[in-house]
């Protein structure tokens, strides 16, 4: 490859994750400044409260997006992706399945995750909310019409979703790119007007604001906060554009645009207190507020297209870890594997965002949930660093309690001061995490007890073959292949054939999918062939939890260990589990009773797996816990 071309490459995902990556991040300032200011927090609007809020902006982006995200955590990827989930998998790596920190671990990264669907939740809400209410500061009047047209564009967006971004996101970046613009060039404007508001970029104004205002300071806090959302998503994007886009668009593009934004609406805000309502429409004046909030609204459908995106991806990830029963995945690129839709997750989703909508009604109120959600994750991110950084890099502790402690006591502080709106907003996020979590851990446990039953009652397979093979049954043309757990002995649906149609094919394949704690498995690593004797064969499918779940791709490729496929002479025999809940062992039974009916409402493997329907043959099979 040319360095020309590299140049290009690099300039095209760039240009990529302005539009994909930084679209929450970029939309906070529509709603920080007018939030922190709000008269339910206490806080006074006065140069000197001013130069320490806009000072506190600065240097969080700084520390917690620049130094956390962009330069300590983007280094932490799993082989090359990133993301809440890939890191809980990294994290797992690096310690003992036996180790008291492997279940503390997991559960801190289902924590999380569970926080980034909260986040994934308001983000459209707030966003689209914010972008609206630019109407009230152009005609009062229209303060009514605010949450209907809220609705509209969001039922809008989410109805789109099967359709795929492929035709519409190559806009992204460019509109992105005037969106940071057009934030740098009003920032500069009122900067020129006020140009004391410059102080705040000494952190001294900071210190000085946190030690003057003290309690208050402490609650303001927790809507400084709203400047640092969508940290999260540069580091979970990073699979699809890699480290030095994500770094060269946060330098270059986004911090710029942000710090002189923030610096503008301060500069505001000393010459033009009135102007606090809403100081982000009020930054060029009443002719530029239409125009703004045509592009603001823009914006705000790009950050939410991208956690919604984030969304659908982050639920592939935790089907396969096991977290979440097969659900329908839906492939709306052929180019891109990586854009997927699923319809149960974009509908639901959009059921919740539009309760929050509805239910709070302005971005200022949903403001308070918003920031739990946001630390919440980050506090996750910076626990399961510690454990990679110590345990999978094998730095010495002195080093490791460095680089994470610092900012370990930033995501305390942050998440303590968001807690603060647990009665004004911060319940709902909470709320969604207990639930998503609950079943996340529910569904697990609920696959451990139906493995340790099967493991129970398995039939070893070695000596299944070589006693069956004494006195063989009869063989008929073709290759039959039984689908079998990592724990199971023989496959109960083989056992259900042989009793009721006491025959076997003249090939039969045992098929095990094995998914590793790791995003993607090379395609020469995914199959492997044991012989077992007999034309018998032990077929182990290995995937990551990324990796796009294909059998009949899968059978392609044992060409090449010496085992061909003729899809047309190939059954797939498969035992349909019915799981029964059994008083007094297992779980509560509440928390079987939720697992039961996930399990019959789950995606069949065959579906999932992609196999034919016209290939496959379901055997019932009932299991307790």
């Amino acid at each position: 490859m040319t360095s020309e071309h590299k140049k290009s490459s690099l300039a095209a995902l760039t240009l990529a994750a302005v539009g994909i990556v930084y679209g929450d991040i970029g939309t906070s300032p529509l709603y920080t400044l007018k939030t922190i200011f709000d008269p339910v927090h206490g806080l006074t609007l006065s140069t000197p409260n001013l130069l320490g809020i806009v000072s506190l902006i600065f240097w969080g982006l700084t520390m917690i997006v620049s130094l956390k995200y962009v330069t300590l955590v983007l280094r932490a990827d799993n082989r090359g992706e990133g993301g809440i989930m890939a890191l809980m998998a990294l994290a797992l790596n690096s310690v003992t399945r036996t180790s008291r920190w492997h279940y503390v671990l997991m559960v801190l990264g289902v924590f999380g995750a569970t926080m980034f669907y909260g986040d994934s939740v308001i983000t459209p809400a707030i966003s689209v909310l914010g972008a609206i209410e630019g109407l009230e500061v152009a005609t009062p009047g229209l303060e009514k019409y605010v949450v209907p047209l809220t609705i509209v564009v969001l039922v809008a967006l989410y109805s789109v979703q099967r359709h795929g971004t492929a035709g519409i996101g190559r806009w992204f970046g460019p509109i992105m790119v005037v969106w940071f613009a057009a934030l740098a060039a009003m920032g500069i404007i009122n900067i020129i007007q006020a140009p004391v508001i410059l102080q705040a970029l000494n952190p001294l104004h900071a210190f000085e604001f946190m030690l003057r205002e003290r309690m208050i300071a402490f609650v303001a806090l927790g809507a400084v906060v709203l400047a640092f959302t969508g940290a999260e998503a540069l580091y979970a994007d990073m699979g699809h554009f890699g480290k030095k886009p994500i770094r060269f668009a946060w330098f270059m593009v986004v911090f710029p645009a942000l710090a002189l934004n923030y610096l503008g609406q301060g500069g505001l805000l000393i010459t033009h207190p009135e102007a606090l309502d809403n100081p982000f429409f009020h930054q060029l004046g009443s002719w530029s507020v239409l125009p703004l909030v045509l592009l603001s609204t823009m914006a705000t459908v790009i950050a939410s297209q991208a956690t919604i995106s984030g969304t659908f991806s982050m639920t592939k990830q935790a089907i396969a870890l096991g977290l979440l029963p097969r659900m329908r995945v839906m492939h709306t690129s052929e180019s891109e594997i990586g854009q997927i839709y699923i319809p149960a997750v974009n509908w639901l989703q959009l059921i919740v965002v539009l309760i929050a909508v509805v239910g709070f009604g302005s971005s200022d109120k949903l403001a308070g949930a918003y920031g739990i959600a946001v630390t919440a994750t980050m506090f996750a991110t910076t626990i399961l660093t510690f454990f990679v950084v110590r345990y999978r890099w094998h730095l010495p502790l002195w080093i490791c309690f460095g680089a994470t402690g610092f900012f370990m006591i930033m995501d305390i502080m942050l998440f303590s001061a968001s807690t603060l709106k647990l009665l004004h907003g911060g319940w709902f996020p909470l709320l969604l995490g207990a639930v998503l979590l609950t079943t996340m851990l529910t569904w697990k446990r609920g696959r451990e007890l139906v493995f340790e039953n099967l493991e129970k009652h398995a039939i070893p397979l070695d000596d299944f073959l070589q006693s069956l093979f004494v006195a063989p049954p009869g063989r008929v043309a073709g290759t039959a292949i039984f689908l079998r757990g990592e724990s199971d002995g023989v496959p109960h649906a083989l056992l259900h054939n042989l009793l009721h149609n006491k025959v076997l094919h003249d090939r039969v394949v045992f098929l095990t999918v094995h998914i590793r704690e790791e995003p993607y498995v090379p395609e020469s690593e995914q199959v492997d062939v044991v012989p077992l004797g007999h034309n018998c064969f032990q077929l182990n499918v290995i995937y990551g939890f990324k990796d796009e779940a294909d059998i009949p791709h899968v059978l392609r490729l044992c060409a090449a260990k010496h085992l061909e496929f003729e899809m047309m002479e190939t059954s797939f025999f498969i035992a349909r589990q019915t799981v029964i809940s059994v008083p007094g062992q297992g779980m509560m039974p509440w928390r079987e009773h939720l697992f039961v009916a996930m399990q019959r409402n789950a995606r069949t493997a065959a579906d999932y797996y992609q196999i034919p329907s016209n290939r496959v043959i379901e055997l019932g099979t009932q299991v307790e816990i």
